[in-house]
Protein backbone atom coordinates (compact mmCIF):
# COMPACT_ATOMS: atom_id res chain seq x y z
CA UNK A 1 0.00 0.00 0.00
CA UNK A 2 1.37 3.39 -1.02
CA UNK A 3 -0.16 6.63 0.23
CA UNK A 4 1.00 10.17 -0.53
CA UNK A 5 0.13 12.82 2.07
CA UNK A 6 0.85 16.50 2.49
CA UNK A 7 0.07 19.12 5.11
CA UNK A 8 -2.15 21.91 3.80
CA UNK A 9 -3.74 24.53 6.09
CA UNK A 10 -2.94 22.55 9.25
CA UNK A 11 -4.50 19.36 7.88
CA UNK A 12 -2.80 16.25 6.50
CA UNK A 13 -4.51 15.29 3.25
CA UNK A 14 -3.99 12.68 0.57
CA UNK A 15 -2.66 13.88 -2.78
CA UNK A 16 -2.46 12.00 -6.11
CA UNK A 17 1.27 12.42 -6.76
CA UNK A 18 4.50 13.34 -5.03
CA UNK A 19 5.03 17.05 -4.45
CA UNK A 20 7.42 19.22 -2.47
CA UNK A 21 6.89 18.66 1.27
CA UNK A 22 4.99 15.40 0.72
CA UNK A 23 5.07 12.28 2.86
CA UNK A 24 5.10 8.97 0.97
CA UNK A 25 3.80 6.29 3.34
CA UNK A 26 4.56 2.76 2.10
CA UNK A 27 3.37 -0.44 3.83
CA UNK A 28 4.18 -3.95 2.54
CA UNK A 29 4.53 -2.68 -1.04
CA UNK A 30 3.76 -4.75 -4.10
CA UNK A 31 6.48 -5.11 -6.79
CA UNK A 32 4.71 -2.36 -8.76
CA UNK A 33 4.75 -0.02 -5.76
CA UNK A 34 8.42 -0.78 -5.16
CA UNK A 35 9.17 0.19 -8.75
CA UNK A 36 7.06 3.34 -8.33
CA UNK A 37 9.06 4.28 -5.22
CA UNK A 38 12.32 3.43 -6.97
CA UNK A 39 11.23 5.76 -9.77
CA UNK A 40 11.40 8.67 -7.32
CA UNK A 41 15.18 8.43 -7.42
CA UNK A 42 15.55 6.39 -4.23
CA UNK A 43 18.32 3.74 -4.06
CA UNK A 44 16.75 0.30 -4.32
CA UNK A 45 18.47 -0.92 -1.14
CA UNK A 46 16.83 1.89 0.83
CA UNK A 47 13.46 0.47 -0.17
CA UNK A 48 14.22 -3.20 0.48
CA UNK A 49 16.14 -2.87 3.76
CA UNK A 50 13.07 -1.95 5.90
CA UNK A 51 11.15 -4.91 4.45
CA UNK A 52 13.67 -7.35 5.97
CA UNK A 53 12.44 -8.12 9.49
CA UNK A 54 15.98 -8.91 10.67
CA UNK A 55 17.57 -5.59 9.69
CA UNK A 56 19.26 -3.65 12.50
CA UNK A 57 18.98 0.14 13.09
CA UNK A 58 21.53 2.32 11.30
CA UNK A 59 21.89 5.32 9.00
CA UNK A 60 23.04 5.34 5.39
CA UNK A 61 23.46 8.06 2.79
CA UNK A 62 23.49 7.57 -0.96
CA UNK A 63 22.51 9.54 -4.07
CA UNK A 64 21.43 12.56 -2.06
CA UNK A 65 19.05 10.53 0.13
CA UNK A 66 19.50 9.60 3.78
CA UNK A 67 18.05 6.42 5.28
CA UNK A 68 17.18 6.20 8.96
CA UNK A 69 16.52 2.56 9.76
CA UNK A 70 14.91 2.09 13.18
CA UNK A 71 13.01 -0.60 15.03
CA UNK A 72 9.57 0.18 16.41
CA UNK A 73 7.38 -1.81 18.84
CA UNK A 74 4.87 -4.19 17.28
CA UNK A 75 2.11 -5.95 19.21
CA UNK A 76 1.46 -9.47 17.90
CA UNK A 77 -1.23 -10.52 20.39
CA UNK A 78 -1.48 -12.35 23.72
CA UNK A 79 -1.62 -15.79 22.09
CA UNK A 80 1.74 -15.38 20.36
CA UNK A 81 4.94 -16.79 21.81
CA UNK A 82 6.32 -13.23 21.92
CA UNK A 83 3.43 -10.76 22.41
CA UNK A 84 5.54 -7.62 21.93
CA UNK A 85 8.27 -7.61 19.32
CA UNK A 86 9.93 -5.00 17.10
CA UNK A 87 9.94 -4.48 13.34
CA UNK A 88 12.08 -2.28 11.08
CA UNK A 89 10.87 1.15 10.00
CA UNK A 90 12.68 2.98 7.24
CA UNK A 91 12.57 6.78 7.07
CA UNK A 92 14.09 8.18 3.88
CA UNK A 93 14.96 11.87 3.74
CA UNK A 94 15.04 13.32 0.24
CA UNK A 95 15.53 16.92 -0.80
CA UNK A 96 11.82 17.57 -1.36
CA UNK A 97 9.87 14.83 0.41
CA UNK A 98 9.93 12.06 3.03
CA UNK A 99 9.31 8.33 2.63
CA UNK A 100 8.43 5.83 5.38
CA UNK A 101 8.56 2.11 4.59
CA UNK A 102 7.60 -0.88 6.75
CA UNK A 103 6.66 -4.52 6.26
CA UNK A 104 3.57 -4.34 8.48
CA UNK A 105 1.11 -1.64 9.37
CA UNK A 106 2.37 0.46 12.25
CA UNK A 107 -0.59 1.87 14.23
CA UNK A 108 1.46 4.93 15.18
CA UNK A 109 1.97 5.98 11.54
CA UNK A 110 -1.62 5.17 10.63
CA UNK A 111 -2.74 7.41 13.50
CA UNK A 112 -0.51 10.22 12.24
CA UNK A 113 -1.88 9.77 8.72
CA UNK A 114 -5.48 10.07 10.00
CA UNK A 115 -4.96 12.73 12.67
CA UNK A 116 -1.82 14.52 11.60
CA UNK A 117 -2.65 18.09 12.50
CA UNK A 118 0.28 18.22 14.94
CA UNK A 119 2.66 16.74 12.36
CA UNK A 120 3.48 19.11 9.52
CA UNK A 121 5.19 17.57 6.50
CA UNK A 122 6.30 21.06 5.41
CA UNK A 123 8.79 21.09 8.29
CA UNK A 124 10.67 17.98 7.33
CA UNK A 125 13.05 17.69 10.25
CA UNK A 126 10.38 18.41 12.85
CA UNK A 127 8.07 15.91 11.19
CA UNK A 128 10.72 13.19 11.42
CA UNK A 129 11.69 14.08 15.00
CA UNK A 130 8.03 14.00 16.06
CA UNK A 131 7.78 10.49 14.62
CA UNK A 132 10.91 9.46 16.51
CA UNK A 133 9.52 10.94 19.74
CA UNK A 134 6.25 9.07 19.20
CA UNK A 135 8.19 5.82 18.67
CA UNK A 136 10.04 6.33 21.98
CA UNK A 137 6.68 6.88 23.69
CA UNK A 138 5.38 3.69 22.07
CA UNK A 139 8.20 1.77 23.76
CA UNK A 140 7.22 3.28 27.11
CA UNK A 141 3.58 2.31 26.53
CA UNK A 142 4.61 -1.25 25.62
CA UNK A 143 6.67 -1.62 28.82
CA UNK A 144 3.77 -0.31 30.93
CA UNK A 145 1.40 -2.78 29.26
CA UNK A 146 3.82 -5.64 29.96
CA UNK A 147 4.12 -4.59 33.62
CA UNK A 148 0.34 -4.61 34.02
CA UNK A 149 0.08 -8.07 32.48
CA UNK A 150 2.90 -9.37 34.69
CA UNK A 151 1.09 -8.04 37.79
CA UNK A 152 -2.01 -10.04 36.83
CA UNK A 153 0.03 -13.21 36.31
CA UNK A 154 1.78 -12.62 39.64
CA UNK A 155 -1.56 -12.83 41.48
CA UNK A 156 -2.27 -16.18 39.83
CA UNK A 157 1.22 -17.51 40.53
CA UNK A 158 0.95 -17.17 44.30
CA UNK A 159 -1.48 -20.09 44.46
CA UNK A 160 -0.30 -22.05 41.45
CA UNK A 161 1.30 -25.48 41.37
CA UNK A 162 1.65 -25.52 37.58
CA UNK A 163 4.24 -24.15 35.19
CA UNK A 164 1.69 -22.38 32.99
CA UNK A 165 2.07 -19.00 34.66
CA UNK A 166 5.88 -19.19 34.64
CA UNK A 167 5.75 -19.91 30.91
CA UNK A 168 3.49 -16.87 30.51
CA UNK A 169 6.09 -14.75 32.27
CA UNK A 170 8.77 -16.15 29.98
CA UNK A 171 6.86 -14.77 26.98
CA UNK A 172 7.00 -11.27 28.40
CA UNK A 173 10.64 -11.63 29.39
CA UNK A 174 11.40 -12.39 25.73
CA UNK A 175 9.42 -9.30 24.74
CA UNK A 176 11.39 -7.11 27.15
CA UNK A 177 14.70 -8.43 25.83
CA UNK A 178 13.69 -7.61 22.25
CA UNK A 179 12.50 -4.14 23.25
CA UNK A 180 15.70 -3.46 25.19
CA UNK A 181 17.95 -4.53 22.29
CA UNK A 182 16.00 -2.40 19.80
CA UNK A 183 16.06 0.66 22.08
CA UNK A 184 19.82 0.50 22.48
CA UNK A 185 20.26 0.19 18.71
CA UNK A 186 17.91 3.11 18.10
CA UNK A 187 19.93 5.19 20.55
CA UNK A 188 22.99 4.88 18.30
CA UNK A 189 20.95 6.24 15.39
CA UNK A 190 19.72 9.19 17.47
CA UNK A 191 23.28 10.01 18.51
CA UNK A 192 24.29 10.08 14.85
CA UNK A 193 21.45 12.52 14.16
CA UNK A 194 23.08 14.92 16.61
CA UNK A 195 26.06 15.08 14.27
CA UNK A 196 23.92 16.00 11.25
CA UNK A 197 24.04 19.76 10.81
CA UNK A 198 20.47 20.14 9.51
CA UNK A 199 19.04 18.76 12.74
CA UNK A 200 20.90 21.39 14.77
CA UNK A 201 20.22 24.32 12.47
CA UNK A 202 17.15 25.52 14.37
CA UNK A 203 16.81 25.63 18.19
CA UNK A 204 13.38 23.94 18.07
CA UNK A 205 14.79 21.00 16.11
CA UNK A 206 17.75 20.67 18.45
CA UNK A 207 15.49 20.74 21.52
CA UNK A 208 13.14 18.18 19.96
CA UNK A 209 16.05 15.86 19.21
CA UNK A 210 17.16 16.15 22.84
CA UNK A 211 13.64 15.19 23.90
CA UNK A 212 13.78 12.14 21.61
CA UNK A 213 17.08 10.99 23.14
CA UNK A 214 15.81 11.62 26.69
CA UNK A 215 12.59 9.64 26.10
CA UNK A 216 14.54 6.82 24.48
CA UNK A 217 16.94 6.65 27.45
CA UNK A 218 13.99 6.60 29.83
CA UNK A 219 12.49 3.73 27.85
CA UNK A 220 15.81 1.85 28.05
CA UNK A 221 15.95 2.28 31.84
CA UNK A 222 12.32 1.23 32.30
CA UNK A 223 12.82 -1.83 30.10
CA UNK A 224 15.97 -2.88 31.96
CA UNK A 225 14.28 -2.47 35.35
CA UNK A 226 11.21 -4.41 34.22
CA UNK A 227 13.39 -7.16 32.73
CA UNK A 228 15.50 -7.53 35.89
CA UNK A 229 12.44 -7.59 38.15
CA UNK A 230 10.73 -10.13 35.93
CA UNK A 231 13.81 -12.36 35.91
CA UNK A 232 14.01 -12.29 39.71
CA UNK A 233 10.27 -12.85 39.97
CA UNK A 234 10.46 -15.93 37.74
CA UNK A 235 13.19 -17.43 39.91
CA UNK A 236 11.21 -16.70 43.07
CA UNK A 237 7.97 -18.11 41.74
CA UNK A 238 9.68 -21.20 40.37
CA UNK A 239 10.68 -21.89 43.99
CA UNK A 240 7.14 -21.10 45.16
CA UNK A 241 5.64 -23.55 42.67
CA UNK A 242 8.08 -26.22 43.79
CA UNK A 243 7.19 -25.52 47.42
CA UNK A 244 3.46 -25.65 46.63
CA UNK A 245 3.93 -29.02 44.98
CA UNK A 246 5.84 -30.29 48.02
CA UNK A 247 3.00 -29.13 50.28
CA UNK A 248 0.46 -31.02 48.20
CA UNK A 249 2.61 -34.17 48.20
CA UNK A 250 3.09 -33.88 51.97
CA UNK A 251 -0.67 -33.52 52.52
CA UNK A 252 -1.51 -36.47 50.29
CA UNK A 253 1.13 -38.59 52.03
CA UNK A 254 -0.30 -37.70 55.45
CA UNK A 255 -3.85 -38.51 54.33
CA UNK A 256 -2.67 -41.84 52.89
CA UNK A 257 -0.97 -42.79 56.18
CA UNK A 258 -4.05 -41.87 58.24
CA UNK A 259 -6.40 -43.81 55.95
CA UNK A 260 -4.13 -46.88 56.04
CA UNK A 261 -4.14 -47.11 59.83
CA UNK A 262 -7.66 -48.72 60.14
CA UNK A 263 -6.71 -51.19 57.41
CA UNK A 264 -3.55 -52.08 59.31
CA UNK A 265 -5.44 -52.63 62.60
CA UNK A 266 -8.30 -54.64 61.06
CA UNK A 267 -5.88 -56.82 59.11
CA UNK A 268 -4.63 -58.32 62.40
CA UNK A 269 -8.08 -59.80 62.98
CA UNK A 270 -7.98 -61.61 59.67
CA UNK A 271 -5.23 -63.91 60.93
CA UNK A 272 -5.80 -67.54 62.00
CA UNK A 273 -4.54 -66.91 65.55
CA UNK A 274 -6.19 -66.02 68.82
CA UNK A 275 -6.42 -62.26 69.33
CA UNK A 276 -8.05 -60.06 71.96
CA UNK A 277 -11.76 -59.40 71.35
CA UNK A 278 -11.88 -62.02 68.59
CA UNK A 279 -14.86 -63.76 70.29
CA UNK A 280 -16.47 -60.64 71.74
CA UNK A 281 -19.88 -59.58 70.35
CA UNK A 282 -18.64 -55.96 70.49
CA UNK A 283 -15.41 -56.64 68.62
CA UNK A 284 -16.29 -54.42 65.65
CA UNK A 285 -17.16 -51.48 67.87
CA UNK A 286 -13.96 -51.84 69.91
CA UNK A 287 -11.82 -52.15 66.77
CA UNK A 288 -13.53 -49.12 65.28
CA UNK A 289 -12.88 -47.10 68.45
CA UNK A 290 -9.23 -48.15 68.49
CA UNK A 291 -8.90 -47.25 64.81
CA UNK A 292 -10.46 -43.83 65.36
CA UNK A 293 -8.20 -43.21 68.35
CA UNK A 294 -5.09 -44.16 66.40
CA UNK A 295 -6.19 -42.03 63.42
CA UNK A 296 -6.89 -39.05 65.68
CA UNK A 297 -3.48 -39.40 67.31
CA UNK A 298 -1.84 -39.51 63.89
CA UNK A 299 -3.76 -36.42 62.79
CA UNK A 300 -2.69 -34.52 65.91
CA UNK A 301 0.94 -35.51 65.39
CA UNK A 302 0.86 -34.45 61.74
CA UNK A 303 -0.89 -31.22 62.68
CA UNK A 304 1.84 -30.32 65.15
CA UNK A 305 4.44 -31.00 62.47
CA UNK A 306 2.47 -28.78 60.08
CA UNK A 307 1.84 -31.64 57.66
CA UNK A 308 -1.82 -30.73 57.38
Amino acid sequence: MLTILKTTENALVSIPQVADGAWVHVVNPTPEEIEQTYGLGIPRDFITYPLDLDERPRTEKEAGATLLLLRTPYYQGETQDIPYTTIPLGIILCNDFIITISKYKIPLLDSIAKKGRYFSTNKRNQFILNILLAIANEYLAAVRAINKKVDLIEDELQKSIRNKEVLELLKYQKSLELLSTALKSNELVFEKLQRIRSFKEFPDDSDLLEDVITENQQAIEMTNIASNLLSQMMDAFASIISNNQNQVIKLLTSVTIVLNLPTLISSFFGMNVSLPLSNSPHAFAWISLVSVAVMSSAVLIFKRRDWF
